[in-house]
């Protein structure tokens, strides 16, 4: 039975999450096998508000942080040659990877 391999994607960094499924998807062109995606998932975003002032005298003034972090999914063919070469992919470290395998 033919065994489809879900690569999910996610960064805090868009150019290196961008560019990482670009390899993917050019390997898996190379290779002859089918791929699906990136497929974009909706970008997380984590905000945190303080204040500035250590005190509580004066004005009130406030920081704002957020932290997006960004998610894609591709769907790729797997078999033993295609699982091999994702395994070589060199990945930055700002890039997490979870590949899950499941039947047609």
């Amino acid at each position: 039975m033919p065994q489809i391999a879900r690569i999910k994607l996610v960064s805090t960094e868009i150019r290196d999450l961008e560019d990482v499924c670009r390899q993917i998807k050019e390997m898996g062109e190379k290779l002859g096998v089918r791929v699906k995606g990136p497929i974009p998932l909706p970008t997380k975003k984590l905000r945190i508000v303080t204040r500035k002032g250590p005190s509580g005298q004066g004005t009130e003034t406030w920081d704002r942080w957020e932290l997006r972090i960004y998610r894609r999914v591709i769907d790729i063919d797997a078999n033993e040659r295609t699982m091999t070469q994702l395994t070589r992919l060199r990945m930055p470290p700002t890039v997490n990877i979870e590949v899950r395998l499941k039947m047609r």
